[in-house]
């Protein structure tokens, strides 16, 4: 066989793709990865994570003239936004990325192909995939393949995507207009974030949720606390209630809610669908491998990221477990490392998980719900930030650290915050319990004053009724 036969086939460059083929290419495989868009980056860098962030920071900016800077002393008059320079600003740092991409390819010496991979029988020994792009067709061969081709959004039988008026986050993110009337279904992660974006901007904004919590999965007390600020802050969120029907009116969309209290009618403009994702696998040839998904649509996979095809691997939104751009890399990873014989491993007990809102919510571990779910014994310590010096020196201080540990040794089962930099803090409540850390090894570590991360210092003294400030 004449080609060139790789050590590894990587299809999808997003976070978990790229990161795959870059340390396998660090480790001496030779590597070349398929992506079906002319950017690398996959969805979190080109309509996802990284978009939604700039939109997120950008807004929060034009909403603190308005609303924070006041109580600073600073007055502002005759702030104009300029919708199209924000866009082109986060465009920007996109560009900037997917590049710094293309260019860690270069420098691991790693081949990158655009086009739309589909996996065909075994040649010989060798796996085959045939890559279709407006150029023509050609068919690659390699020891091993990586599917790495992520998630996309779920769309409603009632609610098909248009692009116009029923939108889903990546029309979402590039709006040429502020929405005078924005409806949001489905009050997760994508729903808020993207939901507080253009309320800050302007939008009337309405999210409505079938379940009794935004957030489902968060802390309960986390999520009813980000829903007062969200509330305060314009939003107005709808629970226990089911969007039936949307109709094109003369003035926009009138759209038909199911609530706890009976029908009710809203007049919007724009819809946003955000009611979850689902694995990204049409086009990729699953059967003629003899691959079939589970029922959550997804592969299942053995500890070493191998599918029930020998030879043929998956990670990130395409195996079971949450949907997250850094779940996604790390195990690219550990998939790379096993690949070249090292025992590597990840923890997916202490996976982080952040909502960008404000106040931002970060948690590890385990919450309230599931230690009593489990029968799992715990007691808790919070720390509210309204207590910080630092917070208030800031002008942020909604929001507290709450800590779950083991009542006998104080190991921590979870840590869960609601307030500023979360994101951030969430770092540390993370390498604490990566290394099985308990509350005392926690509440005796130094922290700088005054700081936002003292209060992780003062959740954790509170689970021991030793908290100074609290």
């Amino acid at each position: 066989m004449s080609e060139q036969i790789y050590d590894l086939i990587v299809i999808g460059a997003g976070p978990g793709g790229y990161v795959a083929a870059i340390r396998a290419a660090q480790l001496g495989f030779s590597v070349v990865v398929i992506e079906k868009r002319s950017a690398l980056g996959g969805v979190c860098l080109n309509e996802g994570c990284i978009p939604s962030k700039a939109l997120l920071e950008s807004s929060e900016h034009f909403a603190r003239l308005d609303h924070e800077l006041a109580d600073h002393g600073i007055e502002v008059t005759g702030a104009k936004l300029n919708l199209e320079q924000l866009m082109s600003r986060k465009t920007g740092i996109i560009d900037k990325l997917t590049s710094g991409i293309a260019g860690l390819f270069k420098k691991n010496k790693i081949t990158s192909i655009t086009g739309q991979a589909e996996l065909l029988e075994n040649a010989g020994s060798n796996k085959k995939v045939k890559v279709t792009s407006s150029k023509g067709s050609q068919e690659l061969f390699g020891k091993v393949i990586l599917l790495a081709t992520g998630s996309e959004a779920i769309e409603l039988p009632h609610l098909l995507f248009n692009g116009k008026s029923v939108i889903s986050a990546r029309e979402a993110l590039s709006l040429k207009e502020v929405p005078k009337r924005l409806l949001v279904v489905g009050g997760g992660v994508i729903g808020l974030e993207l939901g507080s974006v253009w309320s800050r901007l302007g939008a009337e904004v309405t999210v409505v949720e079938m379940l009794p919590q935004i957030l489902p999965q968060a802390d309960s007390q986390v999520a009813q606390t980000l829903q007062r600020s969200l509330k305060k802050q314009g939003l107005d969120i709808l629970l226990k209630t089911r969007l039936d029907k949307i109709e094109t009116t003369d003035v926009g969309i009138l759209a038909t809610l199911t609530t706890a209290k009976g029908e009710q009618q809203l007049e919007c403009d724009k819809v946003l669908v955000a009611t979850g994702r689902r694995a990204q696998t049409t086009g990729l040839g699953l059967e003629a491998v003899g691959l079939q998904t589970n029922k959550q649509g997804q592969l299942d996979v053995d500890e070493n990221y191998q599918t029930a095809v020998s030879g043929i691997y998956a990670i990130g939104d395409l195996i079971p477990g949450p949907m997250l751009a850094h779940k996604a890399s790390e195990e690219g990873v550990v998939f790379a490392e096993r690949l070249a014989g090292q025992k590597s491993a990840l923890n997916y007990q202490v996976i982080p998980a952040v909502t960008y809102t404000w106040p931002e919510v970060a948690t590890v571990g385990k919450n309230e719900a599931e230690l009593k779910e489990e029968n799992i014994p715990y007691k808790g310590g919070k720390f509210f930030f309204a207590a910080s010096g630092r917070a208030l020196c800031t002008g942020m201080s909604d929001g507290f650290v709450k800590i779950l540990a083991d009542p006998d040794t104080g190991r921590i089962h979870g840590i869960h915050i609601v307030g500023p930099q979360a994101s951030e803090l969430i770092a540390e409540a993370t390498t604490v319990m990566s290394f099985s850390g308990s509350v005392h090894d926690l509440a005796v570590t130094c922290h700088a004053h005054p700081t936002l991360a003292e209060a992780l210092k003062e959740a954790a003294l509170a689970v021991n009724k030793e908290a100074i400030h609290a």
